[in-house]
């Protein structure tokens, strides 16, 4: 069997990268509507209510995103094995798990609510508010949790088309609910909170009906003893167990990060708020390439194709390396634009100035990160993602230590070591498995 040629693997990875970005362009313009229906009440309490409890719903649903990378990963490799059975049951057991985890979540809500809440130390009305807000928003959670698995699942089969339609349904549905019930009924933060769980529900029945269809293409059967016995989850449980670990030490990089901006007052903190929108907007074409790779690469593993692993590799690591050096070459020339864009502050405005020159290398470091990630996500070596984020963490923070004295600049080198450091871990682990697993003499080995 021939191998891919370069032209065909850069036409699967934009064909399943390109919805994917367009998917991630949808989320900011949720978050612009929510601002702009509640920041036009009478009070800011509410906006500052949402904004809290949006916050805290990011962070929790981010630790779960394991989810959405372990179904992927594991479906791919079973699709490239040709192995329907096994297509069905992951999805069945990853639906358990979503839905097992969203319960929980919900049970143990009040807690997690309070505790969440004071770490982001609001103000007290603002607070009482945002209690309000997430405890209706967390009715929600089985539903976004099942819709990451579903995600997952279809990605896993090269299907990059669902996450655009469902992402847009749901961002649709809840911007006009948002408008319905906060301009329409006059409702608060309580209305934006309502909005948001009826867009994730509607998004899980969307979502179920095309996974039914999705099943009538499949053959083979679910199996009992796959979904009701708990050994029959181990692969399932120790991928997701390395990812969300890894997931909680990015959590923390990021919250400390925050944190020391926040020490060194309101408008640093701003102004890094402002920049990190900077490594979001990268992150929204570079996320899109290594999905795509997330997909293709799991495939040839399941196949045993080093082959096809190579030139998948290859054809993401060129749209990666584009989108980071456009991104890079925009922030030099059209930073300043970017920052007066996104604040009308004018020493915020300044003050971000200062840090502009991080920005301009910070794509360029991040690529690999966001690209060995799809690669070993798809490859299910989760261990290794797992430890590149704590050998990272073990360097980012002495740095931070060794450069207090810089003030910002100290702050933003210790981050920006951080994912150069994780890029470097990446690149080693996969340079090494290249040589020693992912190639055509370990056909015989693991």
């Amino acid at each position: 069997m021939s191998s891919p040629s370069p032209r065909s693997a850069d036409r699967r990875i934009w064909l399943l990268a390109w919805p994917i970005i367009l998917s991630n362009i949808t989320v900011p313009l949720l978050g612009l509507v929510d601002t702009a229906v509640v920041g036009h009440l009478p009070d800011s309490r509410y906006l500052a209510a949402v904004t809290l409890g949006a916050t805290l719903f990011s962070f929790l649903y981010w630790g779960f995103g394991f989810l959405r990378m372990g179904t992927t990963g594991l479906t791919s490799q079973a699709v490239g094995r040709e192995n329907d059975s096994e297509v069905r049951n992951l999805l069945g057991q990853s639906l358990l798990m979503a839905g097992a985890i969203g319960v929980a979540l919900i049970v143990f809500s009040t807690p997690l609510i309070e505790l969440g809440l004071w770490l982001l130390d609001g103000s007290e009305v603002a607070t009482e508010l945002a209690r309000e807000y997430a405890q209706i928003r967390i009715l929600s959670a089985p539903a976004v949790l099942a819709n990451y698995a579903i995600l997952g699942w279809f990605l896993g089969q090269q299907n990059a088309r669902v996450t655009l339609a469902i992402l847009v349904l749901t961002n649709s549905v809840n911007i006009v609910l948002d408008l319905l019930f906060v301009v329409g009924l006059g409702m608060t933060s309580d209305g934006v909170a309502w909005a948001t769980v009826i867009a994730d529900y509607t998004a899980l029945a969307f979502g179920g009906w095309l996974v039914l269809r999705q099943l009538r293409l499949l053959e083979g059967r679910f199996l009992r003893q796959r979904l009701l016995k708990l050994v029959a989850y181990r692969e399932l449980f120790q991928v997701n167990s390395h990812l969300f670990v890894r997931t909680l030490g990015l959590l923390f990089a990021m919250a400390f990060f925050t944190a020391q901006g926040a020490s060194q007052g309101d408008t640093v903190l701003a102004a890094n708020a402002v920049l990190l929108q900077f490594i979001m907007l990268t992150s929204y074409a570079l996320d899109g390439f290594a999905h795509a790779a997330e997909a293709l690469v799991g495939r040839s593993v399941g196949r045993r194709r080093w082959d096809e692993f190579a030139t998948a590799v290859r054809a993401a690591a060129r749209f990666s390396l584009f989108a980071a050096g456009a991104a890079s070459l925009a922030f030099l020339l059209g930073g300043q634009a970017l920052i007066a864009l996104l604040t009308d502050l004018p020493e915020v405005r300044a003050t971000a100035a200062q840090y502009l020159p991080w920005m301009i290398i910070m794509p360029l470091l991040a690529v690999w990160s966001y690209l060995l990630d799809g690669v070993f996500i798809g490859a299910t070596a989760s261990r290794e993602m797992r430890n590149s984020i704590f050998i990272a963490l073990a360097v980012y923070l002495p740095v931070w230590w060794l450069t207090q004295g810089l003030g910002n600049h100290g702050l933003w080198l210790a981050f920006t070591v951080f994912t150069l450091v994780r890029s470097a871990t990446l690149g080693g682990y996969y340079l090494y498995y290249r040589r020693q697993r992912w190639c055509a003499r370990s056909l015989s080995g693991s």
